[in-house]
């Protein structure tokens, strides 16, 4: 029963959270809170770390939750359910495309579904940003904040810098805290 369920909140993940990794953050906050597979901490880890390693933040939580709660099968199964819906629509919408590409509907269905990816990815930045910067809601966690600040200065200022340097240095600068 906890294998269908999975594959059941999975493959609806996949199916709606058009836009990528930060447009599943909602769909996995949600599961977070009504079915303890993992909780709000593991899903903020797990972004930490997707956002540092290959593969979007779906896959990667999909995979850790079906492998976590019923081992190798547990995150295959997860896997695809999640990555499924993806398929299924790339390949009606290609068959469809050519024919309607000039219609004036379906351009206005791609410009609301713009909107409402917008919308998923500006809430899931939004919680992020809370989670890590405020330990609650009066109190700013001061090491994260100036972590935060120096990461956005330097970004600005040095355009040049290569992501890939930034992320190891924050690694580097989280190793140096958590010892």
């Amino acid at each position: 029963m906890l294998a269908i369920k999975m594959i059941i909140e999975f493959f609806k993940t996949g199916l709606f959270a058009i836009g990528g990794g930060l447009a599943t953050i909602p769909f996995l906050k949600e599961m977070a809170l009504n079915y303890g597979w993992f909780t709000l901490d593991d899903l903020q880890m797990m972004i930490n770390v997707a956002e540092s390693t290959p593969g979007p933040i779906g896959i990667n939580m999909a995979t850790y939750v079906g492998f976590n709660n019923m081992g190798v099968i547990g995150g295959l199964i997860t896997t695809l359910s999640l990555v499924c819906p993806s398929i299924i629509v790339i390949i009606l919408v290609a068959k469809a495309l050519d024919r309607f590409k000039d219609s004036k509907v379906v351009t206005a269905v791609f410009k609301t579904l713009r909107a409402a990816v917008l919308g998923l990815v500006l809430y899931a930045v939004y919680d992020i940003f809370k989670k890590t910067l405020f330990s609650s809601v009066t109190i700013i966690n001061v090491k994260e904040f100036i972590i935060y600040a120096l990461v956005l200065g330097i970004s600005i200022k040095f355009k040049k810098i290569s992501p890939i340097a930034i992320i190891a240095g924050c690694a580097v600068i989280g190793i140096i805290f958590a010892l």
